[in-house]
């Protein structure tokens, strides 16, 4: 309905047009997964980390290799594992006979889209490591500050099941990711069309036939113009008032933070680029809500007992709030 009472502001056509390709490519490879592809978008216009998170074998990986290819910019791939040290993604100090001098070796974390495989599976050491380059784009090392190239984004996937071998990401980096996409199995026919496709041949070939899409400096002016978009004051206080209202809930034991506010914000400005509009609305806000609250808000132990899920908590906070009109 405010589609047609709004015209939009600013000229959207080369962002609609980019995304457009962006999910039509996907889309040949990619069955189904249609929220996922449209938050990982949402991420890299938000400037923001992602988290993925589903069992093996949901494509998490090849999701987020695929976005990386349709983006012409530096991209790498780091696998994480348990002796894995924060050297070997940062980087480290090597000494050149030539000039008798120390020089530093840059690590894969230096890059623009970095996906870390399996993150989960890295010790505590290694998963501070990326606490300042994630909030801050820059690497501290031996009192030299690197700026990190824009755009920077990280794309980290892990599995909620298998618990051996594995380290719970710290609270501090959690809240370090916009959003945390929980991948479910697909449908029945979703199913049948991906082994159709495997059967045929037609997957591999596809995948080396990605074209990239956008530039890594187009990115960044997308992202510059999605952060000029227009938000009502109403709307502001509406996702202030969802925020709040984690830290006031008997059901959680840890709520979100104004980090978790700004969040909202900025994801909510890049769906509805997504969507056509220069405006946020409050169905933007709802949308994204939970993508963004759910791994930054704790439930208490006796309702993580009774198996109630911080989605189910993020929906009876939203549906108690009045919405703006």
């Amino acid at each position: 309905m405010e589609e047609e009472i709004f015209e939009n502001r600013t000229d959207l056509h080369k962002l609609n047009a980019a995304i457009g390709q962006i999910k039509e490519t996907l889309g040949k490879i990619i069955v189904g997964q249609h929220q996922s592809i449209d938050l990982i978008i949402a991420g890299i216009l938000a400037d923001g980390h992602i988290l993925i998170e589903g069992v093996p074998g949901v494509a998490k990986t090849l999701t987020a290799k695929l976005v990386a290819k349709s983006i012409n910019a530096a991209y790498s791939r780091i696998q994480f594992t348990p002796d894995l040290m924060p050297s070997d993604i940062l980087g480290t100090p090597v000494f050149n006979p030539k000039t008798s001098e120390f020089e530093f070796k840059h690590g894969p974390i230096f890059g623009n889209i970095i996906l870390i495989d399996e993150i989960n599976r890295a010790p505590a050491k290694t998963q501070s490591a990326l606490f300042e380059v994630m909030e801050e784009r820059q690497l501290t090392i031996d009192g030299t500050a690197y700026k990190m190239d824009e755009p920077f984004l990280v794309l980290a996937t892990q599995n909620p099941i298998e618990q051996e071998g594995t380290y719970r990401l710290p609270e501090a980096q959690l809240d370090r990711f916009l959003f945390k996409i929980e991948v479910k199995y697909p449908t029945l026919e979703e199913e049948i069309t991906i082994i159709s496709q495997q059967h045929q041949h037609k997957r591999a070939d596809q995948v080396s036939d990605i074209q990239p899409v956008l530039s890594a400096e187009e990115i960044v002016a997308l992202r510059e113009q999605v952060r000029g978009f227009h938000v009502e004051q109403k709307i502001l206080e509406f996702v202030a008032r969802i925020v709040f209202e984690t830290r006031n809930n008997k059901s959680l034991y840890l709520g979100a933070s104004p980090r978790a506010s700004l969040a909202v914000i900025n994801a909510a400005k890049a769906l509805a680029a997504i969507n056509g509009r220069d405006f946020v609305t409050p169905d933007d806000v709802i949308w994204v809500v939970p993508h963004v609250l759910r791994h930054r808000i704790m439930l208490t132990p006796d309702k993580e007992m009774e198996g109630l899920s911080t989605d189910d908590v993020i929906g009876q906070i939203i549906h108690k709030i009045e919405v703006p009109r």
